[in-house]
């Protein structure tokens, strides 16, 4: 496997936006002048949505402030977002996952996708299945809503409408599927996966999974038709790689990854081709930097990441300039 070269001129004029807290999953409107992202702030003992304008400026929850949510996203009117919540599971944040069981992440059985407004009124349940429904994305183009469920017994990929209509299942490999994005014309999914391929891997899997657990520390990034069909996985790192997207001509995807020490928690930006080749290397902070997605006008790109922080866990949202 060829080193990424460094390009850390991709990136210029880098601005941070949020200041203190565990501040992550930021994501453009569709007019590039708002943003919506994940926070725990303040008096939050976790996560809620806010959204800011893409100076950082006017910072506002529009969760309901109960129970714990995740991956906000504007749908094309600019008018509406969707994320997933447990609030109606409970209005405490649920507990955090038994770390005795080494680095995992909760996949909460409680978690469902709702359709609000800009100002927070909840419109519309998305999902009502038993089990974990999260990590939605929107394609603009189509209308079409990505996201993560357990609705078939395993935590695959599924598409819907904007109303919670036309549910298909996209992926069907025995494994966690998640953080998908599609491409800009609506033709292509991107995402991170693990699909254990030995016998003990796929026992572990399926004994964490029945705690509503997950282990993120061995994730590949998989490309395949909006429908699921000529699924395909690009890289074979052996570490953590996640948070794929597209740039805006849908030639290269920008990721995280680990890949310099598949056990720490150091994560850079790296950008490759559709086939995993000509892979760069973008960020060089030297700490996390993550769930990065470009700008409607493909001009900026917004990133999460501890640069500059104050404390340990203190993670903020930036944006800079894409060359």
């Amino acid at each position: 496997m060829l080193a990424a070269l460094a390009r850390p001129e991709h990136l210029s004029n880098i601005r941070q936006l949020t200041h203190g807290g565990l501040n992550a999953e930021a994501y453009w409107s569709p007019d590039g002048r708002r943003i919506i992202f994940q926070s725990t702030r303040d008096n939050l003992q976790c996560d809620q949505i806010f959204i800011m304008n893409a100076d950082g400026s006017d910072q506002r929850m529009v969760s309901t402030g109960k129970g714990r949510t995740t991956c906000g996203y504007f749908l094309a009117d600019g008018k509406h977002i969707l994320y997933a919540s447990t609030h109606e599971a409970g209005a405490a944040c649920p507990p955090a996952p038994d770390r005795s069981r080494g680095y995992v992440w909760a996949v909460y059985p409680g978690y469902d996708i709702y359709l609000a407004t800009g100002a927070g009124k909840i419109v519309r349940k998305l999902t009502s299945v038993p089990g974990y429904d999260a990590e939605a994305t929107v394609n603009w183009k189509t209308g079409r809503i990505v996201y993560t469920s357990m609705a078939s017994g395993d935590l695959d990929l599924w598409t819907m409408d904007s109303d919670g209509g036309n549910k298909k299942r996209v992926t069907t490999a025995e494994g966690y599927d998640g953080g998908a994005f599609f491409s800009r014309d609506g033709r292509k999914l991107v995402w991170r996966a693990n699909h254990p391929g030995d016998p003990a891997a796929r026992r572990r899997y399926r004994d964490l999974l029945s705690q509503n657990l997950t282990t993120p520390m061995k994730m590949e990034i998989f490309l395949a038709d909006a429908n699921g069909k000529n699924s395909r996985r690009i890289t074979d790192f052996g570490c953590a790689s996640f948070a794929p997207v597209f740039t805006p001509d849908g030639r290269k995807i920008l990721f995280a990854s680990n890949k310099h020490n598949c056990d720490g928690r150091g994560f850079e930006l790296f950008l490759m081709n559709l086939d995993g080749s000509g892979l760069e290397q973008v960020t060089a902070f030297g700490g996390f930097a993550s769930f990065a997605e470009f700008s409607p006008d493909g001009k900026r790109i917004l990133f999460a990441s501890d640069r500059n922080a104050k404390s340990r866990y203190e993670f903020n949202i930036f944006v800079a300039d894409w060359k």
